[in-house]
């Protein structure tokens, strides 16, 4: 399967680009864990016996990284919209602050400061180092060693974790109740793994109640060996990218689809009074706007 792996997604070589720039600026104690004798870990090995410390300095390392290359990879999308991939966007219409911005954003300017009217598209990214490595300091090259992916290491990656899970949909609930002109912006977490099997049908229920619209990994062979590979969850919450034309092609369609995101509690008398009223108008989408008009006056009387 590895053949068949896209270079222009996640894979083993950009993990090692990684800690190659990384390591021009940081200390390999900044990056690896360190053994008593002297060796460096990306990730405890699940056979490791000694003594083990908590490693917090590589957060911040990762997370510029992978935002920079998750902006490379949008910005050749966007580019087909004449639009742009922009970091740490700032609406304060839609709660994003500049203690708070979105990590990326596909906006029609290319500022960092927005108006909700011109964002296409929120993402957040929640990736992380997923194979473990060796740094073999004092070697010739100072060389990289992969010991093994995830199921190997006593780390939990990406989109794996539920802390940042729990963050991600955090953040896209609070976009959303914002303001009712978040409404059509779709709100994508990108990340490196699967989800754990605990968030399938969260993930799922996230995307048919359209809060998000999907959870999706950008690393095709997560796993060494052909391993247990989700491609997604029954209902596409989570979805693995295994090419940037799939990725490209699913982006594009999403991005050129108008949706709407609409949400409410009323009672069915009240309903079914908007659905009568609404299906008196002669289109579909006249239809939809009739009973989306209704839907958002009821919130505002509220």
């Amino acid at each position: 399967m590895a053949d068949k792996v896209d270079n222009n997604l996640w894979t083993k070589q950009r993990e090692i680009d990684f800690f190659t720039k990384a390591l021009e600026i940081a200390t390999p104690e900044k990056l690896f864990y360190t053994t008593k004798d002297g060796d460096y870990y990306a990730y405890w090995p699940k056979n490791y016996k000694g003594p083990k410390t908590t490693l917090q300095s590589r957060n911040a390392f990762i997370g510029a990284y992978t935002e920079k290359w998750s902006q490379e990879i949008l910005s050749k999308i966007a580019k087909e919209l004449n639009a742009y991939a922009v970091r740490n966007v700032v609406c304060e219409e839609l709660e994003l602050t500049k203690a708070s911005p979105t990590d990326i954003a596909i906006c029609r300017t290319n500022s960092v400061f927005q108006r909700p009217e011109d964002i296409m598209a929120i993402f957040e990214v929640k990736m992380s180092v997923v194979w473990n490595w060796e740094f073999l300091k004092g070697s010739a090259d100072n060389s990289l060693k992969c010991l093994g992916d995830y199921k190997t290491h006593k780390g939990t990656p990406g989109l794996l974790r539920s802390d940042s899970m729990l963050k991600a949909i955090g953040k896209s609930i609070n976009v959303r109740i914002a303001s009712l002109k978040s409404a059509r912006i779709p709100i994508i977490i990108l990340g490196n793994t699967p989800v754990a099997k605990s968030y399938y049908k969260k993930v799922d229920n996230l995307k048919d109640c359209g809060i998000i619209q999907g959870f999706w990994s950008l690393n095709p062979v997560p796993l060494d060996n052909d391993g247990e590979n989700i491609k997604s969850t029954e209902g596409k919450g989570f979805f693995r990218f295994d090419s940037f034309p799939e990725f490209k092609e699913h982006l594009l369609k999403l991005l050129k689809e108008e949706r709407i995101f609409f949400a409410g509690m009323t009672t069915k008398k009240e309903l079914g009074r908007f659905i009568e009223m609404s299906n008196k108008e002669e289109t579909y989408e006249k239809k939809a706007e009739k009973f989306l008009s209704l839907m958002r006056d009821l919130k505002l009387l509220k």
